[in-house]
């Protein structure tokens, strides 16, 4: 797991906590404000259908006095009544008085309760119905249910009764507005809202009832029901019921709402913590790359670093420990250069062989020839006079710089391909021992000096050869380049012999250390001084019984 993935885990608790606290406190304190809103509302509509039946009732009450009043000035009327005169009229009179009042209901009644006029059902005159007035009478607020009858059929009316002289008689006038569904839709006045009347023998509902949801009373208004047959007031009542599914339609919304945004503000705030995490890791991951870089054999890195903080401070303490390896490094490679310089009588003994073994080779080649087939003898000569020729040069140079005691390099634009194909001409493996090439073309050239970079070669290659140990095994020899334009070359030298144990490997560059016999021990300590000297590496990878491989990296020309 990495540093910054611990930062973002130990943020997001910090910042998740508080935030789903404080939001289920909030989806509280919302759903209960939404719920008492709701409530309210409701109470308010329920509000608005008592004043509504107040207001019917009130307006029958006036209906019923401006019709009474109007009776009383009709002459005509007052002699119907009371002389009995043109009955016609009077049987008729209350279906126009009704119509012109915008009632749905009107019956005039004289003292015994028998039924003078009737406007709703004009046949009902005559009929006896003496306890209607009286029960209206006693009813609460004067208003109460009757069940009134019709050529078609009874319907329910909302009544008031009211009464009249005419001529030394008492009439009573009963009147009222029909209360049928449409009626009751109207006093709902939200659609959400079910308005039912319920009454002795039945119930009368604003709209079909849903039977899959379940309704909550939200209130009701009691009232009187007088049915035309009986001689007392019932209990009746308007009862208003709201949907519990509304409310749970609009909290479900909310909770939608409400985890989308939970959501999105977690969504949003991992989004903060993952880049706040990355502003506070970044510093540390640019020194790790940084620290990644360092190499014993390139100790030029930089820690450069202005901030004010820890890790400024361990910048600068990598910087300074930088230097100190740079310092340390420097001080190795002085005094290699001095212990080999010491050795100077081995390393000239192991130079000279190494010169001498071509001119063995073509000797013994040129022995051979002139025993076996003389008249070729002047044929293989030319073909190895260069070989001689360059032994020669190589025997010359030799001793020329060590007779400076030191051997001078002369830095110079440096064919790499050029100089390992020379050397492998120089070497000759024995039989069952293959050499073989892989060079990578355009290499870049680099600076070095020719004649060190071929003594570097051919150490290598011999080490190679002689680690197959007279066996069957290749010797192979890669070039490439590393690093793009003006990077590095990159030789490589591998071969397949027994390879090196790991003691032998901490040892390999080590002065006199040497695991053949009649070794000098000065071969890979010579490679890697010059190797240094060319401002170069050289690693080594090995595997007892696989095989070993030489690494040397030097720096393109600038």
């Amino acid at each position: 797991m990495t540093f910054r993935t611990r930062v973002l885990l130990a943020f997001a608790p910090v910042v998740l906590v508080p935030l789903l606290v404080f939001g289920i406190g909030v989806r509280r304190a919302v759903r209960d404000r939404l719920a008492a809103q709701y409530q309210r509302r409701v109470d308010a509509l329920v509000a608005v259908i008592e004043e509504d039946l107040t207001q019917r009732s009130r307006s029958v009450g006036d209906r019923l006095g401006a019709l009474t009043a109007a009776a009383l000035e009709d002459n005509h009327l007052r002699a119907a009544a009371v002389q009995a005169v043109d009955r016609q009229y009077l049987l008729d009179y209350a279906g126009s008085a009704m119509r012109l009042a915008g009632l749905d209901m009107l019956q005039i009644q004289d003292a015994n309760g028998r039924i003078v006029s009737s406007g709703h059902f004009r046949q009902e005159f005559d009929r006896l119905e003496p306890a209607l007035p009286r029960l209206l009478a006693t009813a609460p607020g004067g208003v109460a249910l009757v069940r009134a009858r019709t050529p078609e059929g009874a319907f329910l009316a909302l009544a008031r009764v009211d009464s009249l002289r005419l001529g030394g008689g008492r009439f009573t006038v009963v009147g009222g507005l029909a209360v049928d569904s449409a009626a009751l839709a109207r006093l709902a006045r939200d659609s959400t809202l079910r308005v039912d009347l319920e009454y002795p023998g039945g119930v009368l509902a604003s709209r079909a009832s849903d039977t899959t949801a379940a309704d909550e009373i939200v209130g009701e208004v009691p009232l009187a029901f007088v049915d035309g047959d009986s001689a007392r007031l019932a209990p009746a009542r308007i009862v208003v019921t709201a949907p519990l599914t509304a409310l749970a339609d609009v909290r479900r919304s909310m909770d939608v709402g409400f985890l989308v945004a939970v959501l999105a503000t977690v969504a949003a705030a991992m989004l903060l913590g993952g880049w706040l995490a990355s502003r506070v890791t970044r510093p540390l991951a640019d020194l790790a790359e940084t620290a990644r870089r360092v190499d014993l054999e390139r100790l030029d890195v930089a820690f450069g670093s202005e901030r004010p903080d820890e890790i400024g401070a361990l910048a600068r303490l990598l910087g300074e420990m930088t230097e100190r390896l740079r310092a340390g490094a420097a001080r190795l490679r002085d005094t290699e250069r001095r212990a080999a310089m010491g050795d100077l009588a081995r390393q000239v003994n192991h130079d000279v062989r190494n010169g001498l073994a071509p001119l063995r080779n073509v000797l013994r080649h040129l022995a051979r020839v002139a025993r076996e087939e003389p008249d070729q003898l002047p044929h293989v000569f030319a073909e190895r006079q260069t070989t001689l020729e360059s032994s020669l040069a190589y025997l010359e140079t030799l001793a020329t710089n060590y007779a400076r005691l030191y051997p001078e390099t002369r830095a110079t634009p440096c064919d790499v391909n050029e100089v390992v194909r020379e050397t492998l001409r120089l070497v000759a493996p024995p039989d069952g021992v293959r050499v073989d090439t892989t060079l990578a073309d355009s290499l870049p050239r680099v600076r070095a000096d020719a004649f060190v970079l071929r003594r570097i070669l051919e150490n290598l290659v011999r080490n190679a050869v002689e680690a197959i140990d007279g066996a069957a095994g290749a010797v192979t020899v890669t070039t490439e380049q590393r690093g793009g334009d003006g990077g590095s070359v990159r030789v490589t030298v591998a071969d397949n012999g027994k390879g090196m144990t790991r003691p032998e490997l901490e040892r390999a560059f080590d002065d006199f250390y040497t695991t053949k016999p009649g070794g000098t021990g000065l071969g890979l300590s010579i490679v890697r001084r010059l190797v240094l000297d060319l401002n170069g590496s050289v690693k080594v990878e090995t595997q007892p019984g696989q095989g070993t491989t030489f690494f040397v990296e030097l720096p393109g020309e600038p």
